[in-house]
C-alpha cells in the first residue's frame, strides 16, 4: 500500500509534467523542510519568518540563512522571504540574491481603495548600494562559482588520503558517464579507459592517486595534463585536466580539487 508521502510525490510529479509549480511555504519552520525539497522538486521556496528573528545581525542566523540560499540557488529555486521589517533584514537578504522580499518593512495591511490607490501612484525605490560593497562572504564565492563552472563544466573535490571524492558540478561536459562519488582509485581508472588509447598509461601515470601524493609531498602546487577522452556521443575530444592540492583548516588531509575542461579545435 503506497503511504502519503509516496503518493504526493506521485501527485506533484504528475502536476510538474503538466506544466504547474509548487512552493514550499514556510521553509525552516520544521524538521521536513530538506526532505521536501529532496522529494518534491519544488520551483520555490519561501523562507520563514521565525528564520530572520535575530535581525540577520546574529553570525548563525546569517550562516545558516546564506547557507539555504546557497542550496537554493544550486537546485535553481527561486527563493522568498516573509517578515522583513528592518532595513537590517532587507540589507542582508539582498546580498544573498534572495529572489522577492516582503514585510510590514515596504507597507502594512490596507484597505483595498487606498492598495489600488499604491499602485497606481507607487514610486520606484532605486537601490543606491552598490552590491558589490554589500554582499556577504558567502554571496560573493557565489559569484566566483558562477564563474568557474563557465570556464570549467566539471569540477571535482577530492580527498587524497581518504581515497575519496564528490563531484561538484558536471553541466555541459562532452562525457557523463563518470560516477558522482566514490574512491579516488575507482575514479582514475574511469578516467583512463574513457581516455584515448595513446592517452592512457599518460593519463593514469600523472593522476594516479600514489604519484599525486608524491607530488604533493615535494611541494608541487597543481598537475596540468591534456589528453582526448571519449564523449557520449563516441568522439574524441580534446579535455584539458588541472588538479590543484589545496588544504583546509580542519583537517591535515591532502585534498585536490580537478577542473577540466573542453577544449575546442
Amino acid at each position: 500500500m503506497i503511504d502519503e508521502e509516496e503518493r504526493m510525490r506521485e501527485m506533484v510529479a504528475e502536476l510538474h509534467d503538466h506544466g504547474f509549480e509548487f512552493s514550499i511555504d514556510d521553509f525552516g519552520s520544521g524538521l521536513s523542510s530538506l526532505s521536501m525539497v529532496a522529494d518534491t522538486l519544488p520551483d520555490e521556496i519561501k523562507i520563514d519568518r521565525s528564520l530572520l528573528r535575530k535581525n540577520c545581525e546574529d553570525e548563525r542566523e546569517r550562516i545558516i540563512l546564506e547557507s539555504i540560499f546557497l542550496f537554493a540557488n544550486r537546485l535553481n529555486m527561486r527563493t522568498v522571504a516573509e517578515g522583513v521589517e528592518t532595513k537590517e533584514q532587507l540589507g542582508f537578504l539582498r546580498t544573498c540574491n534572495c529572489n522577492l522580499i516582503q514585510g510590514f518593512y515596504f507597507d502594512q495591511p490596507m484597505p483595498e481603495r487606498d492598495y489600488r490607490e499604491r499602485l497606481i501612484n507607487r514610486d520606484r525605490i532605486a537601490a543606491g548600494e552598490d552590491i558589490l560593497q554589500i554582499q556577504s562572504e558567502a554571496a560573493a564565492v557565489q559569484l566566483l562559482l558562477q564563474a568557474v563552472c563557465m570556464r570549467y563544466p566539471l569540477i571535482i573535490y577530492g580527498n587524497l588520503t581518504r581515497n575519496s571524492f564528490y563531484m561538484m558540478t558536471y553541466d555541459n561536459f562532452t562525457s557523463r558517464g563518470c560516477p558522482s562519488t566514490g574512491s579516488v582509485d575507482d575514479l582514475i581508472a574511469h578516467g583512463t579507459m574513457s581516455m584515448h588509447p595513446d592517452d592512457q598509461e599518460c593519463w593514469n601515470r600523472t593522476f594516479c592517486r600514489e604519484n599525486q601524493l608524491k607530488l604533493h609531498r615535494e611541494g608541487v602546487k597543481g598537475i596540468h595534463l591534456t589528453t582526448r577522452q571519449i564523449g557520449d556521443d563516441g568522439v574524441y575530444r580534446k579535455v584539458e585536466t588541472s588538479n590543484y592540492f589545496v588544504k583546509s583548516p580542519a583537517s591535515e588531509d591532502v585534498l585536490v580539487i580537478s577542473l577540466c575542461n573542453n577544449i575546442a579545435e
